[in-house]
C-alpha cells in the first residue's frame, strides 16, 4: 500500500464520526445544535460533501458570550500554575493527535501533508509557549517617584471573540486562543465556515486536558449573521481576526458602539526584492517557497518579485524552470507540494486573474490555467513583463500566483516596494549591510527578513501596517492584547496636598 493510500485510509477512519454525526457547536461543554440549522462543508480535492456543520445565528452566539462570561471570574482567579498545567496538556493532546488533525485538515482545506503535517505540531508548539509565559503574564513594573510608589499590573480584559480564515486554521486559532487563555481570558470562537473540522478536535482536545466549560466556545456560521453577532456583542470585550482587510474594516463598524478593542492580521501583497549581489541561489530557494508552498494561500506570501534587472533574464529563466516543476496533487500524498484551492468561490476568483494579467500586458511564463475538473486544482503561476501598476501587482490574489517587476536602483525598489495598500511582510536579498540597513528602515512593512524566507521566532512582534492590520501578535505582545493595564500608586509620605476651599 501507498503512503498516499494508507493516508486515504486513515482519514476515512477519523472523518466517520463527523460523516455519522456532523458538527455540533459546542457551548458551555455542551454539544449544540444550531439555530439556523446545518450547512455543508466540501472537501476542495473532488468537491464531494464531508458533513452537515451546525449553522450558528445570532441566538448561539448570545448563548456562547454568556457561557464565555460565567466562566471567566473562575478562570480568570485560577492560580497562574493550574492553567499553565492545563495548557499543557493542550499541548500534549495535540501532539497525540497530530496526525488526525493534519489529515483532516488537508481534506477540508486542500492544503498539501508535506506543510500540515506540521502544522498541527506547530499548534501545539504554541500552547507550550504560551502555557510557559502564564505564570509572569500578570507581571508589572515598580514605578518610584518622589511622592509615590507606582506599580503596574495587568489584568485579563474578560471575554474575547476569536475570528480564524480557512487556510491553516489549527494553528492560526491556536496561535490566537493560547495567549487568550494563557492571559485569563475566556474566549468564543467563529471558525471559517469553509474549513470547521480542526476547530472541533480543538475544542475537544481542550476540554478532555481539564479546560472547564465555557472557557473555550466554538460556534460555526457566517460572517454575516454569526459572525457580526460576535463582534457588536456586549459581553465581549474584544475581537482576534484573522482574514481579507475588507473583512476588518467591517468588524471596527461592527464593534464600535460597544468600544470593542480590535487585533486585526489582515492581508499582504509583500514584495521579495532580490540586488544583484545577493546569493541567488538561496534567493531563488526562498522566492518559489514564500509564494508556491501553502497553496500561495497565506498573508505572507511574497507574491511581488522585484528583481534587478542585470539578473532579470537569469533568474526568471531558472524561476521558470523550477515552477513548471512544482508537483501539483492530492494533498495527502507526501510528495505533492501544491493541492487545491479551497472553494469555487477562491478557485474563481484566482482563476479570473489570469485573463486580467493578459489584458494588461503581462507575460504569463508559467501556469496561468486550472487543472482537470475535479478539484479546485490550478498550475503554479509566473507572470513576467509586469508593472507595478497592474492589478496583478496591487491586488492580493491568495493563490500560487507569483508577479516579477524589474528595477534599476535602490531608490526605485523601494519606492515600488512601498507602492501598495499593504504593508505585511518584506523580504530583502542582499550580501551589501549597509544597503540593508538602509532598506528595512524605509520599507514599509511590519515584519522584514533579510537573506531568510519567512522564519517565525514566537517572542518576535507578528503584524502589519497601512491595510495588513492593527496590532502585533506573539510574546508579551499578545498580553498587551488580551489584559488590561492597571496603575495603582502608593504614597510614600506625607506630600503636599493643595487645599480648596480651606479658610
Amino acid at each position: 500500500m501507498s503512503v498516499l493510500d494508507d493516508n486515504i485510509t486513515k482519514l476515512d477512519g477519523y472523518l466517520d464520526r463527523f460523516r455519522n454525526g456532523g458538527i455540533k457547536n459546542r457551548i458551555a461543554g455542551q454539544d449544540c445544535a444550531g439555530s439556523a440549522g446545518v450547512f455543508q462543508t466540501l472537501s476542495p480535492v473532488d468537491k464531494s460533501v464531508i458533513c452537515d456543520v451546525a449553522e450558528g445565528s445570532a441566538e448561539d452566539i448570545d448563548c456562547a458570550a454568556k457561557a464565555a462570561a460565567d466562566a471567566f471570574p473562575a478562570w480568570r482567579d485560577l492560580p497562574a500554575p493550574e492553567r499553565k498545567r492545563i495548557l499543557i496538556r493542550v499541548a500534549e493532546g495535540i501532539e497525540a493527535r497530530a496526525e488526525e488533525i493534519a489529515l483532516c485538515e488537508c481534506w477540508d482545506t486542500g492544503q498539501a501533508f508535506k506543510f500540515m503535517s506540521k502544522a498541527a505540531l506547530r499548534g501545539a508548539e504554541n500552547f507550550r509557549y504560551f502555557a510557559d509565559q502564564v505564570v509572569q503574564a500578570r507581571d508589572g513594573q515598580l514605578l518610584q517617584s518622589p511622592t509615590l510608589m507606582n506599580v503596574t499590573t495587568r489584568k485579563p480584559i474578560g471575554p474575547v471573540g476569536v475570528i480564524t480564515p480557512w487556510n491553516t486554521p489549527f494553528m492560526l486559532s491556536t496561535w490566537k486562543i493560547a495567549p487568550a487563555l494563557a492571559a485569563g481570558c475566556t474566549v468564543v470562537h467563529k471558525p471559517a465556515e469553509a474549513s470547521p473540522l480542526t476547530a472541533r478536535l480543538l475544542v475537544e482536545i481542550a476540554e478532555e486536558a481539564g479546560l472547564p466549560p465555557g472557557v473555550l466556545n466554538t460556534v460555526n456560521g457566517f460572517g454575516e449573521t454569526a459572525g457580526k453577532t460576535l463582534c457588536e456583542h456586549p459581553d465581549i470585550k474584544a475581537i482576534a481576526f484573522v482574514g481579507e482587510s475588507r473583512t476588518g474594516s467591517m468588524i471596527i463598524k461592527q464593534g464600535a458602539d460597544t468600544l470593542k478593542r480590535n487585533h486585526l492580521e489582515l492581508g499582504g501583497k509583500n514584495p521579495v526584492i532580490v540586488f544583484e549581489d545577493a546569493d541567488l541561489d538561496r534567493a531563488l530557494d526562498a522566492v518559489i517557497f514564500m509564494i508556491y508552498s501553502i497553496n500561495g494561500e497565506r498573508c505572507t506570501s511574497s507574491s511581488r518579485l522585484l528583481i534587478q534587472q542585470s539578473i532579470r533574464a537569469d533568474f526568471e529563466a531558472k524561476l521558470v524552470e523550477r515552477v513548471n516543476n512544482i508537483k501539483v496533487g492530492h494533498p495527502l500524498d507526501p510528495t505533492t507540494e501544491i493541492g487545491p484551492l479551497i472553494s469555487r468561490e477562491h478557485f474563481d476568483k484566482v482563476t479570473s486573474y489570469f485573463d486580467i494579467a493578459a489584458q494588461d500586458g503581462a507575460t504569463t511564463a508559467a501556469g496561468g490555467a486550472a487543472i482537470g475538473d475535479e478539484g479546485y486544482f490550478v498550475k503554479p503561476t509566473l507572470f513576467t513583463n509586469a508593472r507595478n501598476d497592474m492589478r496583478i501587482a496591487q491586488e492580493e490574489i491568495f493563490g500560487p500566483v507569483l508577479t516579477s517587476i524589474p528595477f534599476e536602483t535602490e531608490a526605485e525598489a523601494l519606492a515600488l516596494a512601498n507602492d501598495t495598500a499593504y504593508g505585511l511582510t518584506g523580504y530583502l536579498w542582499t550580501n551589501d549591510l549597509t544597503r540593508a540597513l538602509r532598506f528595512t528602515e524605509a520599507l514599509e512593512a511590519g515584519m522584514i527578513w533579510v537573506n531568510s524566507e519567512n522564519v517565525r521566532h514566537l517572542p518576535t512582534p507578528f503584524g502589519g501596517v497601512k491595510a495588513s492590520g492593527i496590532g502585533r501578535d506573539g510574546g508579551d505582545w499578545s498580553f498587551d492584547f488580551y489584559m488590561e493595564q492597571k496603575h495603582i500608586g502608593f504614597a510614600t509620605g506625607a506630600h503636599k496636598i493643595t487645599r480648596l476651599g480651606a479658610l
